[in-house]
């Protein structure tokens, strides 16, 4: 493989290669959108996982203060959307702490036991932390709803409910735009929208964070249009409602957080874009003649592990062919994206692959 380099812009590309920009992918994952544009490093690992981690960190406090407070206003005003936020930023709170070990244990180095690393525990326990969003949260809020909606309770003390909004909006705005930075920054590198982004990237602590608080927000409005529907009409459907409409919200972002680490979980392969730009990168290798089999598959967060049968350059003995293809692999490797790199010799009859043009 072609040595490695430094751009002028100081982050790392392969020597001879185009810049990393270049390969923008728009429709697949994230941090290895990251993936995006292939074997160029443009961060390292352990500062992601801290800049992942701060995000997560803010959050956690951030819904621990609001999930008190809400709790507090549930208590005295006796509101069905209030008690389903409450709720709601319990599950949030219980969620971050499922985050930062999903941060942790995916950032561990692989091991002989786990060659591949130990990247996947990331979508283990986001997909935990889905799970409870969906049961603490969604669950919760439409089951208090629903018995809320036969109950004559008068609007008691609504300012607290007002204020404990208020008070809500400012932290969940806060943690919300930190999580928001980080993905607009993500987004902006790989030419694609902040939500589209957001939604295939390999990062999920990031979606995760950001989905919850994207909800959080939307579920405060409704609370505050059921407290307030409440107190203008006297009718408490109102507010009942209001608790099954931010259930029925959590639910279905559990169920697309879900979903999304599902597909990684089982194996999230390479989509065209980055297979063809990883292709034309290892054809550029002065040791490499030909490539006829290419398979990319996402481990962890922003980590890819590759498999590729190859002919390389000369008639050498087999023994030779192993060292050599080792030393290729120890190459790649290099590179922060590729967690393993795993090469076999093609087969004369195998028909090559070729890079698409753009």
């Amino acid at each position: 493989m072609a040595s490695m380099s430094r751009s002028s812009d100081d982050s790392p590309v392969m020597a001879g290669s185009v810049s990393c920009s270049q390969f923008y992918d728009t429709t697949v994952a994230g941090a290895c959108s990251e993936m995006s544009y292939p074997l160029c490093a443009e961060r390292r690992k352990t500062e992601s996982v801290q800049k992942v981690s701060l995000t997560v960190v803010l959050a956690f406090f951030a819904n621990l203060v609001v999930a008190v407070a809400k709790t507090i206003a549930a208590l005295l005003t006796g509101s069905a959307s209030i008690t389903a936020e409450a709720a709601h930023s319990w599950a949030d709170t219980g969620n971050e702490v499922f985050l930062l070990v999903a941060d942790r244990r995916g950032a561990i180095e692989r091991d002989v036991h786990h060659p591949l690393g130990y990247g996947r525990e990331t979508y283990f326990w986001s997909t935990i932390a889905a799970f409870g969003l969906f049961t603490v949260g969604a669950v919760v809020s439409v089951g208090h709803g629903i018995q809320e909606l036969s109950a004559h309770e008068s609007n008691r003390d609504a300012w607290v409910a007002y204020l404990v909004l208020g008070i809500s909006a400012v932290f969940e705005g806060l943690s919300f735009s930190q999580a928001l930075r980080q993905a607009r920054a993500g987004a902006r590198e790989r030419g694609r929208s902040t939500l589209d982004h957001v939604l295939v990237s390999s990062d999920t602590t990031l979606r995760a964070v950001f989905a919850e608080d994207s909800a959080a927000l939307i579920g405060l409005v409704i609370a505050f249009l059921g407290v307030l529907l409440h107190q203008l009409t006297g009718n408490g459907v109102y507010d009942a409602a209001g608790s099954i409409l931010i259930g029925v919200l959590l639910g279905v972002v559990a169920i697309v957080l879900i979903e999304r680490n599902r597909r990684f979980v089982v194996g999230q392969d390479a989509n065209a874009e980055l297979t063809n730009a990883i292709l034309a990168e290892i054809l550029h290798s002065d040791q490499i003649d030909r490539v006829t089999y290419l398979h990319l598959e996402f481990v962890g967060p922003g980590r890819i592990y590759l498999v590729a049968a190859v002919d390389l350059v000369g008639n050498d003995n087999e023994s030779h062919l192993a060292v050599r293809l080792k030393g290729v692999e120890a190459t790649i490797e290099e590179n922060e994206h590729i967690e393993r790199a795993v090469l076999t010799l093609s087969l004369p009859g195998d028909e090559s692959l070729t890079v698409s043009p753009d």
